[in-house]
C-alpha cells in the first residue's frame, strides 16, 4: 500500500470534528491490488467462483441486451468437473465436431511446443504459446464459420492477438507457412515485415496481428460496420487480453459498436497475466471484464474458457445474434495462460510455480478428451493415436519449413522487401532510399 497523504495529515483528518455532516473518515491510501499468490506462496484461486453448469440461462438471440446482463457476472459452463455435458448452453455436437476440436487443440500445443524448441535453439527470434487456452480461440473459430459463405476479403474475420493461432489451425491453414513465419526464413509470405507469431492469413479469416494489443478492436468493428453497411451479413470478432480492456482503443470500440449496432463480437481472453502485471491491475477484482460491456448496453456473456462446449456454445450464440441483425456482444473468456508470457518471459518470477496445475478450470484438451472418452466416442488408445498424429503432422510441417532455411541459415531476405507492401505507389523518398542501398 502506499500513502497518498503523509501521516500528520491523515491524523489531523481522522481527528475532525464530524459536525459538518460528512461522517467518520478513514486514514487515505492508494490502493494498489495485489495477486493472491507470489512466487513461493501456494496457489490462490479462491477469488473465483465456479458454478454449476445448469446455473446461467441462455436467452434467445433476439433478446434486449439487457437480458443478458446476468451474464456477466456469472461462467457459462457445459461441462461438469466429471466431464458430463449439461445445462442450457450445451449445443448437443456431435462426435466428429467434437473431436475435429479436439485435434485442432492438440496440433495447436504441439506446434507452438515446436515454434519455442525453435526459438530456444536459435533458428527463430521470438515465440510465444496459448497453451491452456487452445479451447478459446479453437471453438471460437468454428462457432464462427458453421453458417459462414466463407472467409475471405469482404467476409467473416477475426482481428486475432498473437495467442489465437488455433483460429488458423481450426481454418486449415497451412501449418508450413506458419512455421515459415515463425523462422524468418523464404518461405514467410510477410517477408520478415512482422515479428514472429504475428501471421497475416486474410484467407483464412484472420486479419494481420498488431503487435499493440487493442489497436485491432476498432477494425474489427469498423469491419462489421462495413458489411452492414454494404447489406452483407458478415461477422467481425475482434480480440484482445483482459490487461488490454485498460487501453483506448477498447472502448473506442464498444462507443462504436454500442452506437451503430453492426455484427460485431469483442473477445477478451481474461487469462489472469498480461506478461507481470495480474488480471486486477487492469481492474478485474473490482468487476468482471464482462460488464465493462453493460456500460455500453452491448450483450455480454462471460464463458469458461478452457471449456470448449461452453466456447462454442457461447460464440455460436453472439454470432448468430450478430449475423440476424441483433447487435454486438461481448465475450470475456476466463482461462489461464499456463506458460510464460513469451520466450522472452519467466514466470516464476512473478507468480507460483504450479499455479496452472492448480487453476480450478482445468485444462481444455483434458476436459475435451475425458468428455469424448465418457460418451464411448473415443478409447485411451484412440487418444493416443490423435495425440501421435498430430505429433507427426508438425514434425513432418516444422521440417519442411526448415529446409527452406532458418533465421540464421539459408537464403536471407532481400532488404529490398522492407520497401515493398507499405504504399500502393512508391514514394519518390521511398524510391530514393532503395536506390541508395543499391536495388
Amino acid at each position: 500500500m502506499v500513502d497518498a497523504v503523509s501521516s500528520d495529515a491523515a491524523e489531523a483528518a481522522n481527528s475532525m470534528d464530524t459536525a459538518d455532516g460528512h461522517g467518520p473518515r478513514t486514514e487515505l491510501r492508494l490502493h494498489v491490488p495485489a495477486p493472491a499468490a507470489r512466487p513461493g506462496e501456494d496457489p490462490d484461486f479462491s477469488f473465483l467462483a465456479v458454478p454449476p453448469v445448469d446455473e446461467a440461462p441462455r436467452p434467445a438471440v433476439d433478446a434486449p441486451a439487457t437480458d443478458t446482463y446476468d451474464l456477466a457476472t456469472t461462467l457459462i459452463r457445459v461441462l461438469d468437473d466429471d466431464g458430463h455435458a449439461g445445462g442450457a448452453w450445451d449445443p448437443g455436437l456431435d462426435a466428429g465436431t467434437l473431436r475435429a476440436g479436439l485435434e485442432h487443440m492438440l496440433v495447436t500445443r504441439t506446434i507452438e511446443e515446436q515454434f519455442m524448441l525453435l526459438q530456444r535453439q536459435g533458428k527463430a527470434a521470438f515465440a510465444m504459446r496459448s497453451l491452456g487456452e487452445e479451447a478459446v480461440a479453437v471453438s471460437a473459430a468454428m462457432a464462427v464459420g458453421v453458417d459462414s459463405p466463407g472467409y475471405g476479403p469482404g467476409l467473416d474475420m477475426h482481428f486475432p492477438t498473437y495467442r489465437q493461432s488455433g483460429i488458423l489451425v481450426a481454418n486449415g491453414h497451412s501449418l508450413v507457412e506458419m512455421t515459415c513465419q515463425i523462422l524468418s526464413n523464404e518461405g514467410d509470405r510477410l517477408k520478415g515485415a512482422q515479428l514472429p507469431v504475428l501471421h497475416s492469413v486474410p484467407e483464412c479469416g484472420y486479419f494481420s496481428i498488431s503487435g499493440n494489443l487493442a489497436t485491432q478492436l476498432p477494425q474489427a468493428v469498423g469491419w462489421a460496420m462495413a458489411g452492414a453497411i454494404e447489406g452483407n451479413r458478415i461477422v467481425g470478432v475482434g480480440w484482445t487480453g483482459e490487461g488490454a480492456t485498460a487501453e483506448n482503443d477498447f472502448h473506442s470500440a464498444l462507443v462504436f459498436a454500442s452506437v451503430y449496432q453492426p455484427p460485431s463480437i469483442t473477445c477478451v481472453v481474461n487469462n489472469q497475466w498480461a506478461i507481470s502485471s495480474f488480471q486486477g491491475i487492469a481492474g478485474g477484482t473490482n468487476a468482471s471484464f464482462a460488464q465493462r460491456g453493460i456500460g455500453y448496453g452491448v450483450a455480454t456473456l462471460r464463458v469458461d474458457g478452457n471449456d470448449f462446449l461452453a466456447g462454442w456454445a457461447a460464440t455460436r450464440w453472439a454470432t448468430a445474434r450478430a449475423r440476424g441483425g441483433f447487435g454486438p456482444t461481448l465475450i470475456e473468456w476466463v482461462t489461464y495462460r499456463a506458460a510464460s508470457h513469451s520466450s522472452s518471459d519467466d514466470p516464476s518470477k512473478y507468480r507460483p510455480v504450479e499455479s496452472a496445475k492448480a487453476w480450478p478450470l482445468g485444462d481444455p484438451v483434458d476436459r475435451l478428451t475425458e468428455h469424448l472418452i465418457g460418451l464411448g466416442e473415443l478409447t485411451l488408445s484412440d487418444v493416443e493415436a490423435i495425440r501421435s498424429s498430430a505429433r507427426d503432422r508438425v514434425l513432418a510441417a516444422v521440417a519442411e519449413a526448415e529446409s527452406m532455411g532458418t533465421l540464421n541459415s539459408g537464403t536471407s531476405l532481400s532488404p529490398v522487401d522492407m520497401f515493398r507492401h507499405v504504399y500502393a505507389e512508391m514514394p519518390p523518398h521511398l524510391v530514393e532510399q532503395r536506390q541508395e542501398l543499391g536495388y
